[in-house]
């Protein structure tokens, strides 16, 4: 769509009016609206011509870091929820504490369909690549299209203040990324942390295969990020990269009940280095990890997680 406005409240009230305009001349069998800004159009489109609507709610919109200092914005977009949500009859979240605020809040079964990464066979790493990319160094990886600010992404750039003969690698982008190359700039560290674009998922993939230790450092700032399970965590899983992770309670479930990486308790730079040193260095672990990391492939990936989608399509038929 080409719209006039492109950010601020015009940009949502063009948006749904342009997106309410564009469902009702459409052909069309089931509607799928993809979280609480595309709601109130496909809502008002299922009552006027009776179609059928599945709401896919990708994360507690309500409580967006974006929202937490807008009362009025966050207000008017709780009431569209607490205006529609009550009368949803087919509902999908990405994870069971979502699923069960909103089952608490308003009283409809929310059914879990987890956003996994494709199965991918375990593989022998690009190892020209590894040594182009990271040479005998250890590496890291953050990843994702939402390294924002509260994710623990500045903590861990300042962390590689105090680790040697290791390389971090930033794959994304993000609201706090150019300060994060403020960061790096500002402590001399441009050896140690290199950052790359958004790419193809396979491209991506490649980096995340050879990383030794992969980062999901969410902070429980917001009940959003409390609740939070990032893509990101997954992909780690396909590439059988252990990981690294913030206490968020869907991640530290998952993470220590497969065995596949270590939770940390600290922000706090300098210790966070100091347990990433340990690690690294324990190859009774690493080793004990990627034979977990093996069997977390098989049992979390779309390939199986689909079939909750597709059973959902069926009653809707």
């Amino acid at each position: 769509m080409r719209l006039v406005f492109s950010r601020g409240f015009l940009f949502y009230a063009e948006f749904s009016k342009r997106l309410f305009i564009t469902l009702l001349f459409s052909r069309k069998n089931v509607l799928y609206a993809n979280d609480l800004d595309t709601l109130l159009p496909n809502f008002l489109i299922s009552k006027l011509t009776g179609t059928k609507l599945i709401y896919d709610s990708h994360e507690l919109f309500s409580e967006i870091p974006e929202l937490q200092n807008r009362s009025f914005v966050k207000r008017v977009w709780l009431a569209i929820e607490r205006l529609i949500f009550k009368r949803l009859k087919n509902v999908i979240t990405v994870n069971e504490h979502i699923a069960g605020y909103y089952e608490e809040t308003y009283g409809v079964p929310v059914n879990v369909v987890r956003n996994l990464a494709p199965f991918l066979p375990k593989e022998t790493p690009d190892f020209s690549l590894a040594k182009e990319i990271k040479g005998n160094r250890k590496m890291l990886i953050l990843q994702g299209s939402g390294i924002n600010r509260d994710r623990g992404a500045e903590e861990a750039v300042k962390m590689m203040q105090y680790l040697e003969n290791t390389v971090l690698y930033i794959v994304g982008s993000g609201d706090v990324v150019p300060e994060l190359k403020r960061l790096v700039t500002e402590l001399h560290i441009e050896h140690k942390v290199q950052f790359l674009p958004k790419m193809p998922y396979d491209d991506m993939m490649e980096y995340t295969k050879i990383a030794d230790l992969g980062l999901s450092l969410d902070k429980s700032t917001n009940l959003n990020y409390q609740f939070s399970l990032p893509n990101k965590v997954f992909d780690y899983i396909q590439a059988r990269t252990p990981l690294l992770v913030s206490p968020v309670a869907e991640v530290k479930q998952l993470v220590e009940s497969c065995d596949i990486g270590y939770v940390i308790n600290t922000f706090n730079p300098e210790s966070m280095a100091t347990i990433v040193k340990e690690l690294l260095a324990d190859q009774a672990c690493l080793k004990r990890w990627n034979k977990n990391l093996d069997e977390a492939a098989l049992r979390y990936n779309w390939e199986k997680e689909v079939e909750k989608l597709i059973e959902i399509e069926k009653r809707l038929s």
